[in-house]
């Protein structure tokens, strides 16, 4: 497939495009600085773009098969995130792509019926602004005509080992026997070249852990 991929450069990013790669996909690295980028691959493209700019969406996008959002957003940054899922959705119209899939966050994932998991206890302060604002983008989405599927990850995500093992829900955060909610980045990105190339979740968000 060709995917058109937002946030190489970042940790969700960079190890999305390696499992795509590694795939046999082609894949378009739309970066704001290609320094950055550490990955290199006879199947890789590397273009510049904003993903705040639909124009620049549609045009690195068109031709290919899948968008892929992975971009992050830093503090006093947040509300990029909601900005850039007005761009995408509308930018991946006028490429005429029929797929959107965007990586959030854990924080508006149920821990209880109608209780999200940044209002828990157990949630850290410092990470509720960003996921505010992934909720909120979540929410554009949910509002859009596009096929888009919105991948929230487990709740701790860190470089680890790539099992292929994890399971997966919809907006329920997914714990182990332990009470924990984890799942390597190395597996969140098998997780979602799996959604990519066996759609399940159209029009939906999902999670996934061990």
């Amino acid at each position: 497939m060709k995917i058109a991929l937002w946030g190489a450069t970042g940790r969700f990013g960079s190890r999305i495009a390696q499992e795509a790669l590694a795939r046999g996909h082609q894949v378009t690295a739309i970066v704001r600085n290609p320094a950055r980028l550490t990955v290199s691959h006879r199947n890789l493209k590397v273009v510049t773009g904003n993903v705040l700019d639909p124009g620049s969406v549609a045009s690195k996008g068109k031709g290919h098969d899948v968008v892929i959002s992975a971009i992050g957003a830093t503090g006093g940054e947040e509300q990029i995130l909601v900005g850039a899922a007005q761009s995408l959705i509308d930018g991946v119209k006028r490429a005429g792509i029929n797929r959107l899939i965007v990586v959030g966050g854990a924080g508006s994932l149920e821990v209880a019926p109608g209780v999200p998991l940044m209002n828990s206890a157990e949630f850290p302060a410092a990470w509720k602004p960003v996921a505010q604002a992934q909720c909120e983008a979540l929410s554009v989405y949910r509002e859009s005509d596009v096929n888009w599927t919105y991948f929230s990850p487990a709740m701790l995500t860190e470089p680890g080992a790539k099992t292929g093992h994890y399971r997966t829900g919809t907006d329920q955060l997914i714990r182990d026997e332990a009470g924990k909610s984890a799942l390597s980045i190395e597996d969140c990105a098998v997780a979602l070249l799996d959604e990519v190339e066996n759609p399940r979740f159209i029009r939906q968000r999902f999670t996934a852990a061990y």
